[in-house]
């Protein structure tokens, strides 16, 4: 089951312990990226564009639910 991102509006919470805070999230994403190589052959990307990702699972840190993440209001976010 794919949990969907929190939004500007929305947070994820654990559905079993209530958590709002510490999750794992395991994801899968596609990026290109611009890398550049100093003359030693260190490299640092540069640039990061990310063409797709898909959150595989999300697991509460509190009480190791997996899959039991919803996604609820932010406060205030009405406003």
């Amino acid at each position: 089951m794919t949990v969907p991102l929190p939004t500007e509006t929305t947070r994820w919470r654990c559905t079993l312990c209530g958590n709002l805070t510490r999750f794992d999230v395991t994801r899968s994403s596609k990026v290109v990226e611009y890398v550049h190589l100093d003359l030693a052959g260190a490299p640092t990307v540069e640039e990061r564009e990310v063409v797709s990702e898909t959150i595989e699972s999300v697991r509460c840190r509190w009480c190791n639910a997996v899959d039991k993440v919803e996604l609820v209001d932010r406060p205030g976010a009405g406003s």
